[in-house]
């Protein structure tokens, strides 16, 4: 048992990841500076480290092409201050307790930069410290905290524009959703990185103060400790003390230097595909503004008193760089053959397939005045809705319904919109943005004031209101719909009415495709063994324009494997499905005491139609009277009227032999009535007829 958690145990420290312990180790390290003695030697090495972070950190923001390859600066500088803050605890500790021992008290490190700095004199050396402070705290720092400040706001005014632009590429087809997504991720970093960039900048004027006062403690309280508790001369504290205040000060306050400017690096660099070294490079290599520099140094070089030779030296220097820039970029000489090559690029290249675009399936294309209905930063709930209107279709109709590419439109009117199915209008509107449309339904209490329109999809009366009117609109019984709800009722009422287009044969093939996996067998010897994908997809398009749903694949297919060996005919195979799904069809016309109200046609008009269908022939179209077909179409509208007034909605049963043919023929003259065969209705349906349609033969 032992061996075996020895064993464990083993393989559990082998799987862990030790790079995880680098910052809590890190900050327990600050810790221990800021509470427990550190040696002299150790203080050199920790000096050094931070130095040298300091130095990788500034070589990175230079490196960085674009603010969010370093997003994790905020942070790392944050620790790199609280590092440096801790040394410098620990330095101050060491300075008082052992500086009377000499210049090497606090480690070699801080009194070589104090030597170095101090030269003999502790004056000029103290005054260079306070240049370098200055140069941190008011020129780097302070403008960096400005243009972290000015751009943090700048990016979150920003944001509505740019998420705007992502959804009008997604809607447009330019990008993909995946494409779409990352970018949304970028645009919240780049948020939240110049927010934090803001806050960070603080970190590092609050690292210049604090450098200042640790300055003058330690210069103060050495003196103090000095003279009072180890009895050393005025002057000699002074010397020693002001040898190790302004090491120890030039230790941290030079790293904090290169982490300010490295600050100011990310803060003012423009999102390039370059670094900061190449940008600069490439811009200010400009051949015009070195020969102009180089002769304004030849003038001033030519004055009396002016040091000449250093002055016509570098007038030299800028006017060879501006000649060999020239050079560089100069265009060499074209031979006759690349002049031969360059005419025939520039011969107009033969069409070929990529230059035919391919039009969408579905589009809506908007007036510049819609925009905000697709915006969703400024309430915009068009995309929303046309996305519920696809979920809604797709679970009736039974199939997937393709994505709407929303793209707006210069040529067309600000306040309008086209509905474009295969790159055909179907249909157009206008609307309000801001406004609420009131639809009359046939019978309201009172009138409202407001520009009154026709509701887009149904060409209802209606009034254009504002949104405080919308109470007190529907207490008079209108019914009350925003622009966006206007425009996607109008889309599902075009994409149903053109269901039958919609579906393709790569639909078809999805179809068949998810009933195989629950029926392989009966997909396997319908297509392609029975029947072709075309003779399926063209059967399937007619119920979708009868307004049939297809989602009980299962019933279809099975029908259209027993009736496959009768015929082949898409209409006929139509006609055979159809009673096979009698019961799905007559659920949605049902009353709730569950009968189906029907209307007939009068015995000797049905039994007209049919003469005239059997003398015409199979598979020819039924022909009749211009007079009786306008009175028959005539009739038929004052039925659906009456029926439709009496509650109920409008259900024509006629024979099996000529429902087909009566189907096609009303589709666009009597609105909303549904065709019927005998067969079709179930055994066990309750029907009552309430209208018999009588036109006269003459």
């Amino acid at each position: 048992m032992s061996t075996l958690t020895l064993s464990t145990v083993r393989q559990n420290l082998n799987k862990f990841d030790y790079t995880g312990l680098g910052l809590p180790a890190l900050v327990l390290l600050i810790m221990a500076m800021l509470v427990v003695p550190l040696p002299a030697l150790l203080l050199d090495v920790m000096f050094t480290f931070n130095i040298a972070c300091s130095l990788v950190i500034i070589m990175i923001a230079i490196g960085t092409r674009k603010p969010l390859e370093f997003s994790s600066f905020p942070s790392v500088l944050l620790f790199a201050t609280m590092l440096r803050l801790g040394l410098n605890v620990a330095s101050t500790r060491v300075i008082l307790v052992n500086g009377h021992e000499g210049h090497e008290a606090a480690g070699k490190v801080v009194a070589a930069f104090g030597e170095f700095v101090i030269g003999g004199n502790y004056v000029v050396g103290f005054i260079i410290f306070a240049i370098l402070m200055i140069i941190n705290f008011i020129v780097v720092t302070k403008g960096a905290g400005r243009v972290s400040e000015v751009n943090a706001r700048f990016t979150l005014d920003a944001m509505p524009g740019k998420q705007m632009s992502i959804d009008a590429d997604l809607n447009a087809g330019v990008i993909d959703q995946d494409t779409a997504k990352k970018r949304r991720e970028e645009l919240a970093q780049e948020s939240d990185f110049f927010g934090s960039m803001d806050g960070a900048s603080k970190f590092v004027s609050g690292d210049a103060v604090a450098g200042l006062l640790i300055l003058i403690i330690n210069l103060i309280g050495g003196l103090a400790i000095g003279v009072g508790q180890h009895n050393l001369s005025l002057a000699d504290a002074g010397r020693i003390y002001t040898l190790l205040t302004i090491g120890d000060g030039l230790v941290a306050q030079i790293p904090s230097l290169f982490l300010s400017l490295a600050t100011a690096i990310i803060v003012t660099r423009v999102t390039t595909s370059e670094s900061m070294t190449e940008q600069a490079t490439t811009q200010l290599a400009n051949p015009t503004a070195l020969y102009m520099s180089g002769g304004i140094l030849a003038v001033l070089g030519l004055v009396p008193g002016m040091p000449h030779m250093v002055f016509l030296t570098l007038a030299i220097v800028c006017a060879a760089m501006a000649w060999r820039i020239n050079q560089r970029n100069a265009i060499p000489a074209v031979t006759p053959e690349q002049q031969a090559a360059a005419s025939a690029l520039e011969e107009p290249k033969e069409l070929d397939w990529d230059d035919v675009d391919q039009v969408d399936l579905i589009g809506l294309e908007i007036g510049y005045g819609l925009i905000p209905l697709v915006n969703p930063e400024t309430g915009g709930q068009l995309m929303n809705r046309v996305k519920g209107v696809r979920k809604k279709l797709s679970a009736e109709l039974g199939f997937l319904v393709q994505p709407v590419r929303i793209r707006d439109a210069l040529s067309i009117d600000p306040d309008s919109y086209h509905i474009v199915l295969k790159g055909v209008v179907r249909g157009k509107g206008m609307v309000r943005v801001g406004k609420e449309l009131a639809i009359n339904p046939g019978q309201v209490y009172g009138s409202l004031e407001g520009e009154a329109t026709k509701e887009p999809a149904f060409g209802l009366d209606a009034v254009w209101i504002e949104a405080s009117q919308r109470d007190y609109a529907r207490t008079l019984g209108y019914t009350v719909v925003d622009a966006s709800t206007a425009v996607a009722t109008h889309l599902n009422k075009v994409l149903r009415d053109s269901a039958a287009d919609l579906l393709s044969h790569d639909e078809v093939q999805q179809l068949l495709d998810k009933l195989a996996s629950k029926s392989p067998k009966l997909v396997e010897d319908l297509v392609p063994g029975k029947l072709s994908l075309g003779v399926v997809t063209r059967t399937l398009q007619n119920l979708l324009s009868e307004s049939v749903s297809i989602r009980d694949m299962r019933t279809i297919a099975e029908s259209l494997s027993e009736a496959a060996g009768r015929t082949q005919e898409p209409d006929q195979l139509t006609s055979i499905v159809r009673p096979k799904l009698g019961r799905m069809i007559v659920q949605s016309l049902v009353d709730d005491s569950n009968s189906l109200a029907v209307m007939t046609l009068d015995p000797n008009l049905e039994q007209l139609l049919h003469n005239v269908l059997q003398q015409s022939g199979p598979g020819q179209n039924l022909t009749i009277e211009p007079g009786l077909a306008e009175r028959l179409f005539a009739a038929l509208r004052e039925g659906a009227r009456q029926v439709e007034e009496q509650g109920h909605p409008a259900v024509l049963v006629v024979s099996p032999a000529i429902r087909p043919w009566l189907s096609k023929a009303v589709r666009y003259r009597v609105n909303d009535l549904t065709i019927l065969s005998y067969s079709e209705i179930p055994d066990d349906q309750s029907v009552k007829v309430i209208h018999n349609v009588h036109a006269a033969v003459q």
